[in-house]
């Protein structure tokens, strides 16, 4: 399939990609803040998202496996809207350490489902060879959605209080229901949303099989990165808010709209890179910028540093964003279990990331901002070096 879906089937998907922004990460950048105003410390905020973060990590695989065997992959859109509905109104009425735990795991629970259930819907509208296109533009619109949500957070967040973010992000979920809905369900091909050659009969092998089998995914699933990714950003708006050099809601927003108006072109680029060529060194550039903004991070902080971190942010992160579902869906084509293995690659991805808020926010708390960025920091060089390291391995997906 060379031509592009008709526009029935796309505008509703890309309104989808738009307003799943907070499904991924809405309330994510302003529970810190949100929490250390309520006089909580850093070791605790990022214990409560750590656990939120092991919870989404643990789920993510067998939700994949749930996607591909699914015939209604909509639902799957559906009920992680319904998660950050209900994270976001938990958190309102309690500050509770479990209270906000629970909100943190309903939250992850949405972020675990909506990528393996959107990359389904794509495949299934675009088949494997519209596949980069129609993906990019879909992270494009996620990012401009990310980007707005953002700019309409801190603008509420700060006029109004953090009642007003939480209450924008259960808006969001719900408008991502709808829009999800209005997408034909006989135009997805469940077949092609799993990548499938094989006889649907058969039994599916289970999520790590597939990472066994699969050396790319392997590789692919470098939890370094993101061990030190997750949590620089977090870590940055509480270095700034704690020194008093910012305020909360609108500094935490000026961070995201920085960073996702750059993956809005990064991802384009990316799309035509991957297109002309493949993934392996759009994922190798990546990695590279997590060190620069580790080092950036120790020697500025507040708004100064704001603009040039972000911009790196919007570069490593836009890249990866269309990097890492079109390799897991090149290399997987013909398994019949694509989302499966999506799903496997973000829980690998995921222990470095559910650890790294509570790592950052203990170190943190013990030696002081700066040094821990530099730590964090540290990890993308070791994930570059990985990289090339199995290079031979990957560099034709």
């Amino acid at each position: 399939m060379t031509s592009r879906p008709p526009a029935t089937r796309t505008w509703p998907l890309f309104a989808v990609n738009f307003f799943m922004a907070d499904m991924q990460s809405g309330i994510g950048p302003f529970v810190g803040v949100f929490l250390q105003e309520r006089g909580w410390a850093s070791g605790l905020i990022g214990t409560a998202m750590t656990i939120g973060n092991i919870a989404g990590m643990l789920i993510t695989t067998p939700i994949g496996g749930f996607i591909d065997a699914s015939r209604n992959k909509r639902m799957w859109v559906v009920i992680p809207g319904i998660c950050v509905v209900a994270a976001s109104a938990i958190i309102l009425i309690s500050q509770n350490f479990w209270a906000v735990t629970f909100s943190q795991v309903a939250q992850s629970l949405a972020s675990a489902a909506i990528v393996p259930a959107v990359t389904g819907i794509t495949l299934g509208i675009a088949r494997q060879k519209g596949f980069n296109a129609l993906n990019g533009r879909n992270q494009a619109f996620n990012h401009a959605g990310n980007m707005v949500g953002a700019a309409l957070s801190g603008y509420l967040g700060y006029n109004f209080g953090y009642v007003s973010v939480f209450v924008l992000a259960a808006v969001f979920g719900a408008i991502a229901i709808a829009c999800v809905l209005m997408i034909p369900a006989k135009s997805i091909d469940d077949r092609a949303a799993r990548g499938s050659r094989e006889d649907d009969s058969k039994a599916p092998p289970d999520g790590m099989s597939v990472l066994l089998k699969h050396k790319p995914l392997l590789v692919l699933a470098l939890a370094l990165f993101h061990l030190g990714n997750a949590a620089i950003v977090p870590l940055y708006g509480l270095a700034a808010v704690a020194e008093g050099q910012a305020n909360g809601p609108s500094f935490v927003a000026t961070t995201v709209v920085i960073a996702q108006g750059v993956m809005i072109v990064t991802s384009l680029i990316a799309m035509q890179v991957a297109g002309k060529r493949n993934y392996w060194p759009v994922i190798l550039v990546s990695f590279m910028f997590l060190p620069v903004r580790g080092v950036l991070a120790f020697f500025v902080t507040g708004w100064w540093g704001v603009v040039p971190m972000q911009v790196l942010d919007g570069i490593g992160t836009g890249l990866q964003t269309v990097a890492v579902p079109g390799m897991i869906a090149r290399s997987l084509n013909g398994t019949g279990r694509i989302n499966l293995g999506q799903g496997a690659v973000i829980t690998v991805q995921g222990v470095g990331g559910s650890l790294s808020p509570a790592l950052g926010g203990w170190i943190a708390q013990w030696i002081g901002y700066g040094p821990t960025f530099l730590l964090l920091g540290s990890f993308g060089l070791a994930s570059t070096a990985l990289w090339l390291a199995f290079g031979a391995a990957v560099k034709k997906y």
